[in-house]
């Protein structure tokens, strides 16, 4: 069979092993022209066919121009025949029936995204390709190992992951697992994924596989950090201290009247803020912070359970807040990082105040609202320390009002809806002032803590791209 096109990739991506092992069982070829990633990705006549530059990339021969591995792995040609991955009678790669094929995509995804993204980006911060962060590496380990415990699950009663013979689906999960035991699942790991390892055995050892994969390298230990040694400077020799001239002394009557002039000038007092001056309450605001941040907000011993039993209605207000200019409001990011640098300006006012805001909607179509618990009862004396503080309307909410304390406890949730819009992203104004995200993506070149698994929280500087935070 002549070649279907040329392959552009380096052989030690995963994507790249995907399309080839796809190929050997599919009796298909390619071209592999000599390649030299960031040089040949980066001229003229690569980007007209691949605008990206990115690999791995097949220039077919009937002109069709592809990247993405799973694209590649499934390509068809003009006459509607799949060129790689083909329907029964041939190789059955992409299953027998539509639901099969579905089932297919369905295990080429979450082998992607819940195994292999967390092996690059491990790979990536500890060998010097974006900085290193202890908390975004545990994430990435934890949700790995998620990952691995559903596969184990399903791994449990099958020999093939959709139906009784080999599909793309097998090829793509093996691929994963044969670089993760190089790297993340290491041995005591696998003592715990008899299916897995069982399963990767049988696929790798196909025969027309064997040579493709070769043999795994398994680590006994899974990669780890290790901090640049510091170089250590030579202290330079101390240089003399010059001779200290010898004091005069002062006669001693100067003395005494320069002593009686400054007590003449009395300091002056610090002012007292007036919320300092209001009579001790009951409601600790400290106290509901950890539990809002140690219980799940809603259902029996929950964090609203715990407000409504402690809540001091004298010495405490509830205020609704919205922002005025809701029709400025543009992408969902950037409204909530609006309400960052809000609840950051309020820092003067940190231990008199808690809050939760959110963006509702969508991009170009969204609000800013929450709700605000204060000490006192006018807001003012709380907020006017944030000068955007007039950028916001404040309406005092009444608890005993069904309708209020509806719009009070779905702010605190993050599951607000009003007209039809709902919670999109959320942060919580607490004791430092911390952004805290939930299983949305963040941006952020800062300290941060973030929320995850409701109200638990991490500090770390985040300085890269992340697009999924997941359970700590």
């Amino acid at each position: 069979m002549a070649p279907i096109g040329k392959l552009y990739s380096v052989p030690s991506m995963n994507q790249t092993t995907i399309i080839k092992a796809t190929a050997a069982v599919a009796g298909v070829e390619f071209e592999e022209p000599e390649y030299k990633h960031y040089e040949d990705n980066k001229k003229p006549d690569f980007l007209a066919k691949f605008p990206h530059g990115k690999i791995p990339a097949l220039e077919c021969a009937n002109g069709l121009n592809l990247t993405e591995g799973a694209a590649i792995a499934q390509v068809y040609d003009t006459y509607g025949e799949p060129i790689v991955a083909s329907i029964p009678p041939n190789s059955g790669l992409l299953g027998g029936t539509l639901e099969d094929a579905a089932l297919v995509d369905q295990y080429m995804h979450f082998a992607e995204s819940e195994i292999h993204l967390c092996t690059e980006f491990i790979y990536l911060m500890l060998n010097g390709y974006m900085p290193y962060n202890k908390a975004i590496h545990t994430t990435m380990t934890e949700r790995q190992i998620r990952g691995f415990n559903s596969l184990e699950t399903i791994l449990l009663t099958r020999t093939y992951l959709v139906g009784e013979r080999l599909t793309l689906a097998d090829i793509t999960v093996s691929s994963v697992i044969f670089l993760a035991v190089s790297y993340t699942l290491d041995a005591p790991l696998r003592a715990k994924y008899p299916n897995i390892l069982r399963h990767l055995d049988l696929i790798i050892n196909q025969p027309k596989l064997k040579e493709v994969f070769g043999q795994p390298t398994f680590v006994e230990k899974a990669a780890q950090y290790t901090p640049p040694v510091k170089e250590k400077k030579e202290k330079e020799p101390k240089q003399p201290a010059p001779a200290q001239a010898p004091k005069k002394e002062r006669p001693k009557k100067a003395e005494e009247d320069e002593e009686e002039e400054e007590s003449l000038v009395p300091e002056e007092p610090k002012a007292k803020n007036p919320l300092d001056l209001l009579p001790k309450s009951t409601f600790n605001l400290e106290d509901w912070k950890r539990a809002y941040s140690n219980k799940d907000t809603r259902g029996p011993g929950g964090s609203l359970e715990w407000f409504y039993e402690n809540f001091d209605r004298e010495g405490f207000s509830v205020y609704r807040v919205d922002f005025k200019y809701n029709e400025e409001l543009t992408l969902v990011f950037m409204s909530s990082n609006q309400i960052g640098g809000f609840f950051n300006r309020l820092e003067a006012s940190r231990k008199y105040l808690f809050g939760s805001m959110g963006v509702l909607g969508e991009a170009n179509n969204s609000i800013i609202a929450g709700a605000l618990i204060l000490r006192g009862q006018d807001v003012k004396p709380v907020v006017e320390v944030a000068p955007d503080y007039e950028s916001y309307i404040y309406r005092k909410l009444d608890l005993e009002n069904a309708e209020d304390k509806a719009f009070f406890e779905g702010a605190l949730a993050w599951d607000l809806e009003i007209d039809g819009k709902k919670w999109q992203d959320g942060k919580n104004v607490s004791w430092r002032f911390f952004l805290n995200v939930r299983n949305r993506s963040l941006t952020s070149c800062f300290l941060v803590a973030v929320q995850v698994n409701e109200r638990k929280f991490v500090c770390c500087i985040l300085t890269i791209h992340v697009y999924h935070v997941v359970t700590l």
